[in-house]
């Protein structure tokens, strides 16, 4: 369906062929400039132009409640890896007004579409990049984030290359030493995947906790989990206060209880990376962004 520039005044479905098969925009009946984007059938994004601080996916309230509690409040400096329709970037213009933000994002189609039909703000300070994220991440400046949010996915699975001790190492030189890494990752009971992840970035990282739901952590289903590390202790507190009180609760796990997750698991070297597991038909589709125990959904 062609269009002449962005999706405001006709609330109607859109949809293209991108680099990573066809991506759709969905309008929201109940918001007027709300949209979801899915791509391959995929949800990606949920954007509301005229409320950024919307964040309609439960992982990225998570990450929102994260970029609050990020330090002092007042402007960031932001490295998302994997953009989408840009969802948490246009959040932190809104909440952190004058943060500088740079969106590294492998789908050139992707990024086209969204800039033409979901635009950002002007002056919103975000820097936009085509590009592999972990090439990117190689190449970044040394001290040169207060975070970096990694929610990089190939179709439904997180890159070997996103999982590796190199790229852990990668991101704590790019970090400023009280800086955070937060990561979107997706797996299930046994958390073969998850402890990997643990050993490999509790390597590098002197601080480490992970945040999902229940029904994840007692293996009821696959599903969204948030690795995040730091040089510096991480705001658990702050975060399970915030976290608990979300439409669809969540723990914050850290301590023993983390030590038992990542269980004999080793870290992952280069030699050795495979990505994160397939999901299993369903976990991310259409139909599982509805209660109960709604995933949300990668990338």
């Amino acid at each position: 369906m062609p269009h002449n520039g962005p999706v405001d005044d006709e609330p109607a479905p859109v949809s293209r062929a991108v680099d990573g098969g066809t991506a759709r925009l969905l309008p929201d009946l109940d918001r007027k400039r709300a949209w979801l984007l899915t791509v391959e059938g995929a949800p990606q994004s949920y954007v509301d132009l005229d409320d950024p601080r919307c964040l309609e996916f439960e992982y990225a309230q998570r990450l929102g409640h994260l970029l609050d509690l990020a330090g002092p409040s007042g402007p960031l400096d932001v490295l998302h890896l994997g953009g989408g329709g840009l969802t948490l970037p246009r959040y932190v213009t809104a909440t952190r007004p004058g943060s500088r933000q740079r969106v590294v994002e492998a789908d050139e189609g992707l990024l086209d579409l969204v800039a033409e039909l979901l635009p950002l703000p002007p002056a919103s300070g975000i820097e936009l990049l085509c590009g592999d994220a972990r090439a990117v991440l190689d190449t970044e400046p040394a001290g040169s984030a207060d975070v970096i949010v990694a929610d990089v996915y190939g179709g439904a699975r997180v890159p070997a290359g996103m999982t590796t001790v190199s790229c852990a190492r990668a991101a704590d030189r790019v970090l400023r030493p009280d800086g955070l890494w937060a990561a979107n990752l997706a797996d299930a009971a046994p958390f073969a995947f998850l402890g990997s992840q643990l050993a490999t970035f509790g390597t590098v990282f002197r601080h480490l906790c992970v945040v999902a739901e229940p029904a994840v952590l007692r293996g009821r289903r696959f599903g969204n989990i948030l690795l995040l590390a730091g040089q510096r202790e991480l705001p658990l507190g702050a975060l399970a206060r915030r976290t608990a009180g979300d439409p669809f609760p969540a723990r914050v796990v850290h301590g023993a209880e983390l030590d038992g997750l990542a269980a004999d698991a080793q870290p992952v070297r280069d030699g050795a990376a495979v990505p994160s597991p397939q999901p299993p038909e369903g976990a991310f589709s259409l139909g599982s962004l509805g209660p109960p125990d709604s995933p949300g959904a990668p990338g």
